[in-house]
C-alpha cells in the first residue's frame, strides 16, 4: 500500500462564551457547528466525511451525528481512553492512524463542551438534594473506577481540580523555589495573547500581575487566575492523506508525530492516586512520553517554533515546560520570567490564542486549532517563519501530545 501520510486540512469552532452564556442552543447543535465549519474551512463536502473521533466522553455520539450529519458512509468512530483533557491530542493520532492504515479517508475529530447545560466542572454534578436511595453508600456502585477512586480523596477535601493539582504545584515550589509570582507571569503572557483573539472569551479583560496577586485564593497555591475558564463551546479538526490534501482549499499541515500515555503506577494522577513515584510527583508525568514523540519525528525541543501548551492550571504548563526539554527540571519559573513565552521576542512563543486560561476551556482541542492556524501564518499573535509546533494535552494526568509541522 502506498504511504498515507496525515495531514489537517481544514479547522472550524461556534462561538466560545463563559459558561451558562451560550444561550438556547444544545451541546449536540455546537458540536454539529464546529463539524460543519471545519469540514467547509477544508474544501470538502460532509458526504466525503466518513470517520469520526472525540474524547473525554463527548455526549454526542458519533453514531447519530453521521445521521444527522449526511455522512455516506461512517466506517471509524473512535473514542480516546486517555481521561478528560489528557484525551485531545490521543484523538488527532487515533484518527491519523485511521487514516494511514487505510481504516477511513476523511475523519474529523470533534469535541463540544457545554458546562452551562450540564454542570460546571469543579462541582462535580453533585446535588444538594438529600439522597433518596436507600441503601447506604458503602453498597452504592460508582459507574466508573474514576468516580470510585474520587469516593476514596473526597472524604479528605479533594472536591476539585483545582485542589488535585495544586499538591504537585506545591510540591514543585517546596524543591526548587518556585513563586506565585512566576505563575502569574505565564497567566498574564497568554491573557496578553488573547486580547489580539476576537473568539477568546477573555479578549477584551487585560490582566496585570498584581491582578493575578490580588486575586482570590482557590486552592493553595492557585489563586483565581491561575486557573482555566469554565466555557461554552465547540471546535473540530478535519484529517485526510496527503494526496487528497493537495487539492484542498488550505494549506495542509503534517502531522510529524504523535504519542499517547502514563507512566507506571499512574492512574488518573494526583486527583486520586498514591502510587506516583516521588521520582515525577512535581512533573506533569509526561518526560517519558516527549523523549518518545520527539524521537519519533527525529526532531528534539530547539526544533519547535511555537508551542500550544495545555493550560488547565498554570503550575501544569510550568511542569510541561521542563517536561519537554525547554529547561531542566526546577528551572520553569526561571524560563517563565526571561520572557520566552512571548509572541513577540520569545524563545518559545506559547498559547498564542490564550489558550485555555484566557480563549476558552475546550478540553485543549482548540490548541490543536490554534497550532494549525499558527503554521498557517493565520493566528491573531503571529510568529514568523514558524515551521515546527508542539500541541500538548492536560499534564498531571494521563497524556498525549502531536507535533504539527508546516508543508
Amino acid at each position: 500500500m502506498k504511504e498515507r501520510k496525515a495531514h489537517i486540512v481544514g479547522v472550524g469552532e461556534s462561538p466560545y462564551t463563559r459558561w451558562g452564556k451560550i444561550g438556547d442552543i444544545t451541546e449536540h447543535a455546537l458540536a454539529c457547528q464546529a463539524i460543519l465549519k471545519a469540514v467547509e474551512d477544508a474544501g470538502l463536502q460532509m458526504e466525503e466525511v466518513d470517520g469520526l473521533a472525540s474524547f473525554a466522553e463527548d455526549r454526542n455520539e458519533a453514531i447519530f451525528l453521521a445521521a444527522e450529519l449526511g455522512l455516506s458512509e461512517l466506517r471509524f468512530g473512535n473514542m480516546v481512553w486517555m481521561p478528560g483533557g489528557g484525551g485531545g491530542c490521543a484523538a488527532i493520532s487515533n484518527a491519523a492512524m485511521a487514516v494511514e492504515s487505510g481504516q477511513a479517508e476523511v475523519v474529523v475529530v470533534y469535541r463540544s463542551l457545554c458546562q452551562g447545560q450540564f454542570y460546571r466542572f469543579g462541582a462535580g454534578g453533585a446535588s444538594t438534594e438529600a439522597p433518596t436511595d436507600p441503601e447506604p453508600p458503602s453498597l452504592q456502585q460508582a459507574n466508573s473506577l474514576l468516580l470510585a477512586s474520587m469516593g476514596l480523596a473526597m472524604p479528605y477535601g479533594l472536591l476539585m481540580a483545582a485542589a488535585a493539582y495544586a499538591l504537585p504545584t506545591r510540591r514543585h515550589m517546596h524543591l526548587y523555589g518556585t513563586t506565585s509570582e512566576q505563575l502569574g507571569l505565564l497567566a498574564v503572557t497568554f491573557r496578553e495573547h488573547a486580547s489580539r483573539n476576537p473568539r477568546a472569551v477573555m479578549g477584551g479583560r487585560p490582566l496585570t500581575l498584581e491582578d493575578h496577586q490580588a486575586s482570590p485564593m482557590i486552592a493553595d497555591p492557585h489563586r483565581l487566575y491561575d486557573c482555566c475558564l469554565e466555557s461554552d463551546g465547540a471546535c473540530a479538526v478535519v484529517i485526510t492523506t496527503e494526496d487528497r490534501a493537495r487539492d484542498l482549499a488550505n494549506r495542509p499541515v503534517e502531522i510529524l508525530a504523535s504519542e499517547q500515555g502514563t507512566p507506571k503506577g499512574y492512574a488518573f494522577g494526583p486527583f486520586t492516586n498514591a502510587n506516583i513515584s516521588d521520582e515525577i510527583y512535581a512533573t506533569g508525568g509526561c518526560e517519558a512520553m516527549a523523549k518518545r514523540l520527539f524521537g519519533k519525528a527525529g526532531l528534539g525541543p530547539h526544533d519547535v517554533d511555537v508551542a500550544q501548551f495545555y493550560d488547565h492550571f498554570t503550575g501544569c504548563v510550568l511542569m510541561q515546560l521542563e517536561d519537554y526539554g525547554f529547561c531542566e527540571r526546577g528551572e520553569g519559573g526561571p524560563f517563565i520570567e526571561s520572557g520566552a513565552l512571548a509572541w513577540k521576542g520569545g524563545a518559545l512563543p506559547t498559547n498564542t490564542h490564550g489558550g485555555s486560561l484566557s480563549e476558552a476551556y475546550i478540553h485543549g482541542l482548540n490548541h490543536v486549532v490554534e497550532g494549525v492556524r499558527t503554521l498557517r501564518g493565520e493566528s491573531t499573535s503571529p510568529v514568523d517563519g514558524a515551521e515546527v509546533c508542539l500541541v500538548t494535552s492536560a499534564a498531571c494526568v494521563p497524556s498525549s501530545a502531536v507535533l504539527l509541522g508546516r508543508k
